[in-house]
């Protein structure tokens, strides 16, 4: 749940805030985020209605509108009401958290980080920053995402430093974007953003470079990463609430400027054990990329807390169909670990739906494993980096072609709606009428 503290003790000392933590994860709140005109409580109402919103802003290749930023001046931007330049800079005096008992220390774990290069382009990627001292961060871009991808081409071509800025609590379009893999590499994420807001992004430029950062941040981190230093960083809690390892060599960033709203807002997330970003969408991408893969694909859901677990729906007419539509999921190199198939009347997004498929509808012979291919998430049951094996659970009803029944025996349930059409509809109706005065006798 997310929850707000408006001090927070720190190493003995209290810290102003306020702290708003856990803001994202729930599909109400990112379909009220993306413009869904009727909003509900409904997790699955919501989770289909702001896919489909957001299918509607892709064009026919899958591309999303770019519209690109528009600079105002500073004395408009709200996070420039408070500026710090030099040695009155202390970042540690903010109530930045330590979430877990083993981590190295306080994160910003909400940065959005700003690399800007007039030649390699640019990148704004969510990476962890550990506070290492009053003027000083650590930066974690993972090796092969696109902050790490620049910072070595800069290595190469032999700069000395790298200038970047960490916008903290940006709008959470811009987080969106930062998060996700809506740009390719070297592409502006924040014309991403215009394009998702359907107006242009306010900007304004730093203090110490000519980095353009979201206007509307709570905090602007400004300084240089130098390309020749490295410090040991973390560990830090990771995917599924277990800890990360300790890095030996990791970049850092010395701070040469900070500004801020003249209150601002710190926010923090528990990494790992649920979303942590607006991710619909990925989400919608992920689908419309594999729908043209898989036409018959009628939905596809990652649990939240289980990252690495799909599970997809489609529409069987053909013997093999499912485990086809399996290995498609399973070739993408960044999450996708178990892949589970289902038929289109599968509640996906309902945990005990699924595993009732697995138990009744799936043999073991209808999977496939692959031993070791490529995988960037970092999974705590693997021994070597980037790789992972990978699994299909073909929970389809298998057709008599793959060794199924000849003929599969009907649902109850099915039974039921067929002798009495609209039952169900009916009972859902008046279900708080029949409760209204029940009572144990």
């Amino acid at each position: 749940p997310a929850f707000l503290v408006e001090r927070v003790r720190i190493g003995g000392e209290w810290r102003d805030g306020p702290v708003l933590a856990n803001l994202y994860g729930s599909w109400p709140d990112e379909a009220l985020l993306f413009g869904v005109p009727e909003i509900s409580n409904d997790q699955r109402e919501m989770y289909e209605a702001v896919v489909q919103q957001l299918l509607q802003r892709l064009d026919s290749g899958g591309a999303w509108q770019r519209i690109p930023p528009v600079e105002i001046a500073a004395e408009q931007a709200p996070c420039k009401e408070v500026r710090v330049t030099g040695d009155d800079i202390d970042i540690e005096q903010f109530a930045w958290l330590q979430n877990n008992p083993a981590d190295a220390g306080r994160y910003i774990n909400m940065g959005s980080v700003f690399i800007s290069d007039p030649e390699l382009g640019s990148n704004v990627g969510t990476y962890r920053c550990q506070v290492k001292g009053p003027r000083k961060l650590g930066v974690n871009p993972e090796p092969g995402q696109h902050g790490w991808l620049l910072l070595k081409e800069m290595q190469r071509r032999g700069d000395k430093t790298a200038k970047v800025a960490i916008a903290v609590a940006p709008d959470p379009l811009t987080f969106c974007a930062s998060s996700t893999k809506m740009a390719g590499y070297r592409e502006d994420e924040l014309e991403f953003v215009g394009g998702l807001r359907g107006s242009p992004l306010p900007v304004v430029r730093c203090e110490t470079s000519d980095i353009r950062v979201p206007a509307f941040s709570e905090f602007i981190i400004e300084g240089e990463i130098p390309l020749d230093e490295f410090e040991e960083e973390g560990p830090y809690g990771e995917m599924y609430g277990y800890q990360g390892p300790r890095k030996a060599g990791n970049f850092i960033m010395h701070i040469k400027a900070l500004t801020h709203r003249r209150h601002p807002w710190v926010l923090n997330s528990f990494t790992g054990l649920t979303w942590d970003m607006p991710k619909a969408p990925q989400v919608t991408s992920n689908f419309f990329m594999y729908k043209r893969l898989i036409p018959d694909l009628q939905g596809l859901y990652s649990p939240a807390g289980a990252n690495g677990v799909i599970v997809i729906a489609i529409r069987k007419r053909f013997p093999g169909q499912g485990m086809s539509a399996g290995q498609y999921v399973a070739a993408n190199p960044a999450l996708n670990k178990l892949v589970i198939v289902v038929d289109d009347d599968v509640d996906i997004m309902d945990a005990g739906a699924v595993m009732k498929a697995v138990g009744a509808r799936w043999q073991p012979t209808a999977s496939l494993l692959v031993p070791q291919t490529q995988m960037m998430m970092p999974d705590p049951s693997r021994r070597t980096p980037m790789l992972s094996a990978k699994f299909v659970i073909d929970a389809t009803r298998q057709l008599p072609q793959e060794g199924g029944p000849e003929r599969w025996p009907p649902a109850n349930r099915e039974l039921l709606e067929k002798g009495a059409p609209g039952i169900f509809t009916e009972i859902d109706a008046h279900w708080q009428d029949y409760l209204k005065n029940w009572k144990p006798e």
